[in-house]
């Protein structure tokens, strides 16, 4: 049985980075190749990857280009150049694809009334691309889709309908291909090479960071907006929007700061989500639990202890080979009662895009791999006055090569996981096994009243 109690703890300065990580043009050379490689295995004679603002991880991980004001297409032909289809405002920025690319213009890409007349039609820029009649062209959206969802998922294409329409009409057959990027087990991005975990990490720190200020700063009687504002937001680029609620703006779980001033005693939630990193905490605006309401006033006894402890377990457990049930099977054990209302995955992989997928589910068989970006989520929607609680953080997974990789390639960002590493044991009682890289300027700190944010929870 897991103990765990509510301590003073010094949570150390972990630092920010002095050195900004970036993926050099031969990474993107080589995911290309593999995108070509898995797309002939799987019996595609073509790749399509489309991306809009909202959904880029697939395009960007490929080109570095994600599309910032219209929609994009990035067509993979054997034996062929690599053709990226970009609108009236995306020309210009596409030249941040460091590999060699043929640049078109196709303007009905572009914003709604922009000019349309220098471009050829559809059919002509697939054909010259390399598409013909008789190909099975597979197209990669942001989602893939089961026999669950659909008698013929493959079918079920998340793109605009005017291009797979236009793909038929050629007399092509198109189909789902998103699962060859993002198959929990064997999509491409499943698994990270050093440079990407090491621009993970880079923003992980940030946005934990950002959280941590949130929490360390805040004080009743500030608007939601100034609270935003204790994040110090430098530009980088976001998952996801910022989520700051208070008070009774929690119920609806994902909404915007507002000049909403927080008062004291009220329930609040910060969430920062940044490509590759997303950090969020929930608690209490108290000193502590004699100022919450009598009727929820066991909040630490009822929830957070409970809640710590699953995760805590969640931590010691993961790792290399692991199967994705089993980590399931630890939070079900912790937090089966419905009052805790853990319903979503307890965590999943996380990319450029916040959620990936995820390995991690009841009677998963499909085992964690060196490389893996995890996002540590799991969420307890009480729906009761008892609100929530929250350790979300990233971490990764690495074999002793990848490691050295690591160290040898990152050495600032290395002391900064080992620092956590040596924290999360020591002052946390958390014992990781030696390929659990944590990222975050928060591991696994959980202070459940923000106005003591140096009580948090630790294991005996």
């Amino acid at each position: 049985m897991t103990t765990v109690t509510l301590s003073e703890i010094a949570l150390p300065d972990f630092g920010l980075p002095t050195v900004e990580p970036t993926i050099p043009a031969d990474v993107y050379t080589r995911r290309i190749h593999a995108a070509r490689e898995r797309a002939a295995h799987a019996g595609l004679d073509a790749l399509i990857v489309y991306g809009d603002r909202e959904h880029s991880a697939n395009m960007a991980y490929l080109t570095a280009y994600d599309p910032r004001f219209e929609e994009a297409l990035f067509i993979l032909v054997p034996g062929r150049t690599p053709t990226l289809m970009v609108g009236n405002e995306g020309m210009a920025y596409s030249y941040i694809c460091p590999v060699p690319i043929d640049r078109v213009l196709y303007q009905p890409l572009s914003l709604v009334s922009q000019p349309r007349e220098s471009s050829q039609p559809l059919a002509v820029i697939l054909a010259d691309a390399g598409l013909r009649a008789g190909m099975r062209i597979g197209v990669a959206g942001w989602k893939y889709y089961t026999a669950i969802e659909a008698d013929a998922p493959e079918t079920w294409i998340e793109a605009p309908a005017y291009l797979v329409d236009t793909l038929r009409t050629l007399g092509m057959t198109a189909v789902n291909a998103s699962a060859l990027f993002m198959h929990p087990s064997d999509g491409l991005r499943a698994v990270n090479e050093v440079e990407q975990l090491a621009r993970f990490e880079f923003m992980a720190t940030y946005s934990s960071q950002s959280v941590r200020d949130v929490i360390f700063g805040v004080q009743p009687g500030m608007t939601e907006f100034e609270v935003i504002q204790l994040m110090r937001l430098n530009g980088l680029e976001l998952s996801a929007h910022i989520v700051m609620n208070s008070g009774d703006k929690t119920r609806f779980g994902l909404s915007s700061a507002s000049l909403r001033k927080i008062a004291r005693g009220e329930p609040i939630f910060a969430n920062l989500a940044l490509w590759g990193a997303n950090t969020a905490r929930g608690g209490f605006l108290v000193e502590a639990a004699a100022e919450l309401p009598a009727t929820i006033r066991d909040y630490v006894e009822k929830l957070i202890a409970p809640y710590f402890a699953a995760v805590a377990d969640w931590y010691e457990h993961i790792g290399i080979g692991v199967a994705g049930g089993a980590l399931h099977a630890i939070i079900q054990r912790h937090l089966d009662d419905p009052f805790f209302g853990v319903t979503l995955n307890p965590g999943h992989l996380i990319h450029i895009d916040e959620w990936m997928s995820s390995p991690i589910y009841a009677g998963s068989t499909e085992t964690l791999r060196s490389g893996m970006a995890i996002q540590v989520d799991v969420i307890p929607a009480t729906g009761t006055d008892y609100f929530t609680s929250n350790i979300e953080d990233g971490i990764a997974l690495a074999d002793a090569d990848l490691r050295a990789a690591f160290e040898q390639g990152y050495p600032e960002a290395w002391a900064r996981i080992q620092k956590r590493r040596a924290f999360m044991q020591d002052a946390l009682g958390i014992r990781l096994k030696p390929e659990v890289l944590p990222f975050s300027n928060l591991p696994a700190y959980l202070p459940p009243f923000w106005l003591s944010p140096r009580m948090a929870m630790k294991k005996d």
